[in-house]
């Protein structure tokens, strides 16, 4: 039995860059993984790689900015498998590079509703299944920028640091229960296709993505029960 047995985690951009080396980490601990992003093609990838049996296994296409679409996944969930336990946001995305007085707003727009308003769908569609869990989770993975924004990052800091506020806002509504919501802070990801791509080359300010699984793993688990509303840094 792992640490993580029996358990029902749900993740958003569960196909990304990131989710599949935590879809793979807490399924080797013995959780059940539902999965969301918006392809099916690398759902089905995800699907492979794990290898999980169907009573393991969930994955779907939903629309994270469709509220409605978030809280019918949550519902869907509960009725398959009785119950939710987490809820990891792993969707990213970056836009940025020039100078704030020169950025377009338009890059804001595009970053908020990817990084702040799909973390809102999902945290409100999930917030009672989460309570009513012996073991509820939430975790963000957020950027360091959230908390030393730099000019030409303007938008995406702003963005992120909303991300963590909503998060924060999330833990203290958790209070008076067993439910935590956790932030975990890095500058950047290595992912396994960066390092398959340029195997030789040095990352020194990236966090790898098993890293941050193991990270994951350990917020979901019991030892971080007493963890709630709290910033992990994996980032020199």
């Amino acid at each position: 039995m792992g640490e993580l047995d029996g358990r029902v985690v749900a993740i958003a951009g569960a196909s990304g860059g990131l989710g599949p080396s935590v879809a793979k980490r807490l399924a080797a601990g013995g959780a059940r993984i539902a999965g969301v992003d918006r392809s099916e093609e690398h759902l089905a990838a995800l699907r492979a790689e794990l290898g999980l049996p169907d009573d393991r296994f969930d994955a779907r296409v939903v629309d994270l900015l469709d509220e409605q679409a978030a809280h019918e996944w949550a519902v869907d969930l509960r009725e398959r498998f009785g119950r939710v336990d987490a809820l990891l946001h792993l969707v990213g995305g970056w836009r940025g590079g020039q100078p704030l007085a020169e950025a377009p707003l338009s890059d804001y727009e595009w970053l908020h509703d990817l990084l702040v308003r799909t973390v809102q769908h999902t945290t409100r569609a999930f917030h009672d299944a989460l309570i009513e869990s012996d073991h509820g989770r939430f975790v963000l993975v957020s950027s360091s920028q959230a908390q030393k924004p730099e000019n030409a990052n303007a938008a995406y800091a702003a963005a992120k640091a909303a991300a963590e506020s909503w998060t924060l806002a999330l833990a203290d509504s958790f209070k008076d229960s067993a439910a935590t919501a956790n932030i975990i802070v890095v500058n950047a990801i290595l992912t396994p296709r960066m390092r398959q791509e340029n195997p030789d080359k040095d990352y020194p300010t990236f966090t790898s993505a098993e890293q941050i699984a193991e990270a994951i793993a350990f917020v979901c688990s019991d030892a971080a029960a007493k963890m709630n509303g709290k910033r992990l840094s994996l980032h020199p």
